[in-house]
């Protein structure tokens, strides 16, 4: 079935329209910072004029509405006659949001924010007045103009004072979108006294003729009070699919439009005296025809700059790149397979099948790693989401709240990031209400009325590690442990310490807040939080300061599909150790191993002792040992710069793994991140060492049983 060219031009509207709405969050961000140059002003501006221009190509006339109210207001910005404060940045942002809502709803399908008129009512009030209503555009009237041409006499001259002289010209791509030169020049001919000259030089002949290609270009000379950047608005929407040089009072040193004469086409037809412009017959003529040559005298400007071609894309599904990362996963697990049979013929090293096989196994990693990176996304796009939550929620609680945020470049697994929007927000809105206090308290406690979240990003050790850390009055660890007492989660007796009460805000149910709101207190939903991360594979954690703040840390896998392992063999059962977290290995003697109180040891490792854990008794496959002298370790780092050494009885080979979830079928399970199929077809599960550690006795041997030796 022959799929709609429409529909697909309309998508690439529509994913267009999201790459204008990130960068007209990056521009208002940094003029929120205090960045008010011109040139983030007409980002700003660009991106909402070409918006509403894409949008009245497909006829949605709610989004044109918007965009060019909202573009009205910005342009008495752009022009220094709207000073930018904070209440008109608070609008700004919130316009932004609109915007954003108003292009899903027409994506779509959907009805139209209902604040919208309310928040456009409030920006024209910083103009004072009502922006008019865009005009329809007009309808062409262009006729074709069969084969009687005459060309005239072409010479361009060097562009007079307030003369500005811009060539177009097309690419292929620019046909292929769906766009129409014809309403780009009629575009530039509302600007001012406008000239259009057409190049017909690469038209060819008919026999050559490609109907595909861009074989016209243009030029046109402008008269009026005009900058560069209003003239490159015209072309904002197309600028990545034609080239635009703008030249201004300087003569060319070659106008690429002298000797432009049409090429025979052997039709027998014989040249009209003239030609007139269809697109401004009622302004000025323009004689669309080639020119003479230049004066061999006349003075010469530097000579035109082609713009770079831009690096080709394509839109994929994000199902077939889902199946393709399945199939990929199913690639390693039958190299291992093979892999395993070779070794058992007991093959030679240097034999055929063994050279061929090493050289399968490079091949499978490249595949493997450039389908990862097909998934993988900067996570800016999240976080300019949260952006919007704390506005928003700042705005519910009447709080002042800025969110800062770094890394954004960082990268993900496009399914990590999809999945840690929800928990994300729940945080970032918890943060605002209970994590800041208000603007009185602030004050009283001498900090500024405004207070900061800040959102970052970083790889480490192998994770992605995410922060959202506040700068308010921290945990209140005694109202804390007063909740969880009186609702029977702690005895009134119990020894916690400061973490232990901390970690009492992932309990289900518990909550700090005095009054239910749609902005609850801090520990409302924060199980459902951390079991959201825990199906991720990652961890949660939390570190708090009286009055400084609260900071909460989620360590993410990079990936949900390959990874890198240690398969190693502890009491007769094989385990997959994530290679990232592995420092190094070594095998104990009994001067590394020193006692720690009656049942726990500890290992002396380049002068530093490191806890001892015994994976065999941890997981519960076998007592502790009398006398681990000669067993091998593992020296693990965790994501907070802790370590830790586990005993394993055999390291049999270092392999990538597929990932196989078990959040699904068997929940969270200290200790364990997900399993994985070997080469002989056996599962093996795959140790999360930090979260394992988290969760451990620590005992290494049995009580009143001391190491031998």
């Amino acid at each position: 079935m022959a799929t709609d060219p429409m529909a697909e031009i309309r998508a690439s509207f529509f994913v267009e329209c999201e790459e204008l709405l990130e960068s007209l969050q990056d521009a208002l961000s940094e003029m929120d910072e205090g960045q008010h140059d011109d040139e983030t002003i007409n980002v700003v501006f660009r991106a909402v004029h070409s918006i509403k221009g894409g949008a009245g190509a497909f006829g949605l006339e709610a989004l044109v509405g918007f965009a060019h109210r909202y573009e009205t207001v910005l342009d008495e910005l752009r022009a220094g006659r709207l000073a930018i404060t904070p209440e008109a940045m608070k609008l700004f942002f919130h316009a932004a949001d609109l915007l954003q809502d108003q292009v899903r709803a027409a994506r779509d399908g959907g009805a139209p924010p209902a604040d919208a008129e309310t928040c456009l009512q409030e920006l024209e009030a910083l103009i004072g007045g009502v922006a008019p209503a865009p005009e329809a555009e007009e309808v062409s009237d262009f006729q074709p103009m069969g084969l009687a041409l005459d060309f005239g006499d072409l010479t361009i001259e060097p562009p007079a004072p307030n003369q500005w002289r811009v060539r177009f010209t097309p690419h292929d791509a620019l046909y292929a979108s769906g766009n129409e030169p014809l309403h780009l020049l009629r575009a530039l001919g509302e600007l001012g006294d406008c000239a259009l000259r057409c190049d017909f030089e690469r038209l060819g002949t008919l026999d050559g003729f490609d109907p595909e290609k861009a074989l016209l270009s243009w030029e046109a000379t402008i008269t009026g009070e005009l900058t560069e950047g209003e003239i490159r608005e015209v072309f904002d929407f197309v600028e990545d699919v034609c080239d635009i040089d703008i030249l201004s009072n300087e003569p060319s040193q070659e106008d690429g439009f002298s000797d432009m004469a049409l090429p025979p086409l052997d039709t027998g037809f014989t040249p009209s005296e003239e030609i007139t412009d269809p697109l401004h017959a009622a302004e000025s003529p323009a004689q669309a025809v080639p020119p003479e040559p230049a004066d061999s005298g006349a003075e010469v400007a530097a000579p035109r700059e082609v713009a770079k071609e831009p690096g080709a894309t394509v839109r994929v599904d994000l199902d077939r790149i889902d199946r393709l990362v399945n199939l990929v996963g199913e690639l390693v697990i039958n190299q291992a397979m093979l892999a395993q049979s070779v070794a058992e013929a007991g093959l030679a090293p240097n034999s055929s099948v063994m050279t061929g096989l090493e050289a399968f196994m490079m091949l499978t990693r490249d595949i493997q790693d450039s389908v990862m990176m097909i998934r993988a996304q900067p996570v800016k796009p999240l976080f300019q989401r949260m952006a919007r939550i704390v506005r928003e929620a700042s705005a519910a609680v009447g709080k002042e709240v800025r969110l800062r945020t770094e890394g954004e470049a960082t990268e993900v697994d496009k399914t990590v990031i999809e999945r840690l929007a929800d928990p994300l927000t729940h945080m970032i809105r918890n943060a605002v209400d209970h994590g800041l206090e208000t603007p009185s308290e602030r004050r009283a406690a001498g900090k500024p009325e405004e207070g900061v979240i800040t959102l970052t990003a970083q790889h480490r050790s192998g994770r992605v590690i995410i922060e959202i850390f506040d700068d308010g009055a921290g945990i209140n660890r005694p109202k804390v442990r007063e909740i969880a007492c009186r609702k029977g989660l702690i005895a009134e007796d119990a020894v916690l310490s400061d973490s232990d009460i901390d970690n009492l805000l992932f309990l289900p149910g518990f909550s700090t807040a005095s009054q239910v709101s749609a902005l609850s207190g801090r520990g409302v939903g924060m199980d459902v939080v951390r079991s959201a991360i825990q199906a991720l594979g990652g961890r949660i954690s939390i570190a708090s300061e009286p009055g400084k703040g609260t900071r909460f840390s989620i360590s993410l896998p990079l990936t949900l599909a390959v990874l890198d392992g240690m398969v190693v063999n502890v009491a007769d059962e094989t385990l997959v150790v994530p290679l990232s977290s592995i420092l190094e290995t070594a095998t104990l003697t009994a001067e590394d191993i020193r006692s720690l109180g009656p049942e726990t040891h500890v290992v002396h490792v380049r002068g530093v002792f490191v806890p001892l854990y015994d994976l065999g008794a941890e997981l519960g496959y076998r007592s502790p040992k009398k006398n681990y002298e000669g067993d091998i370790v593992l020296l693990t780092a965790h994501e907070n710069g802790a370590r830790s050494a586990l005993i394993v009885d055999t390291i049999l080979e270092q392999r990538q793994v597929v990932i196989k979830g078990l959040q699904r079928s068997y929940g969270h399970i200290p200790g364990v991140a997900a399993a994985t199929i070997l080469g002989d077809g056996q599962i093996a599960l795959i140790l999360d060492p930090a979260d394992l550690v988290q969760n451990a006795s620590g005992h290494t041997r049995a009580n009143q049983l001391s190491l031998a030796g």
